[in-house]
């Protein structure tokens, strides 16, 4: 594994497809999952000016975040978060991108000290492995949410099924920013909607063509 090429042909794909769409790359926030790789390949994709790291599992993130807690690494826990683990990271992490469920924002409300900035999960495909809500469930999880000081909705999160063709991925991304648009438009309290969270090392090309603002990139980067 060559870390360092790895790195420079991901930033160098993400602002030519960034470009090509008519967007800066600078508005594109790159995160690298680490939650296959260790301490020290995690040190090393810092030091090659990645900042902004994803877990999807609260003890990596926790032995990680203890080893590094650093002021220049901007947090994200991507994974799906059990509520009697909540209180564990909620106030260590900056962003956390799948919030599934009106109980788990119960409980985040009780457990963060301050406002979080979250991502609500959406499962626009559909799939029954995929957390998230329906888009049918949007309206009544905005009216609970509104209410909740200390969560802060910035965007939608959405992932496509593995095998999903370039037509099923535009489908999905498009929607997710559809459906993200309308509710920015809203001008809801505590709800800018200005993020999109979607794409990942097989698909973040499309995901980019639909306006995602974070990348969260494992495979490309550590193989």
């Amino acid at each position: 594994m060559d870390l360092e090429k790895n790195k420079t042909n991901v930033l160098q794909e993400i602002s030519r497809v960034a470009r090509e769409a008519g967007r800066s790359p600078e508005d594109i926030n790159i995160i690298a999952v680490t939650k296959y790789v260790d301490l020290n390949t995690t040190k090393e994709i810092i030091a090659l000016g990645i900042k902004h790291i994803g877990e999807n599992r609260v003890d990596k993130f926790l032995a990680k975040y203890e080893a590094l807690s650093s002021d220049d690494i901007v947090w994200h826990f991507i994974g799906s978060l059990q509520r009697r683990k909540v209180k564990e990271i909620i106030n260590k992490i900056d962003y956390f991108h799948a919030l599934d469920s009106l109980n788990l924002a119960k409980e985040i409300q009780k457990r963060a000290e301050h406002p979080v900035k979250c991502f609500l999960q959406v499962n626009i495909s559909g799939e029954e492995s995929k957390h998230g809500f329906s888009l049918e469930d949007i309206d009544n999880v905005i009216n609970t949410l509104i209410e909740y000081d200390n969560i802060t909705i910035v965007g939608i999160m959405t992932m496509a099924p593995i095998d999903a063709s370039d037509e099923q991925l535009t489908y999905i991304f498009k929607t997710a920013n559809e459906l993200r648009l309308t509710l920015k438009n809203k001008e809801l309290k505590n709800m800018p909607f200005t993020d999109l969270s979607m794409g990942m090392s097989r698909d973040y090309k499309i995901a980019i063509q639909n306006d995602s603002t974070y990348v969260r990139i494992g495979t490309a980067f550590f193989s």
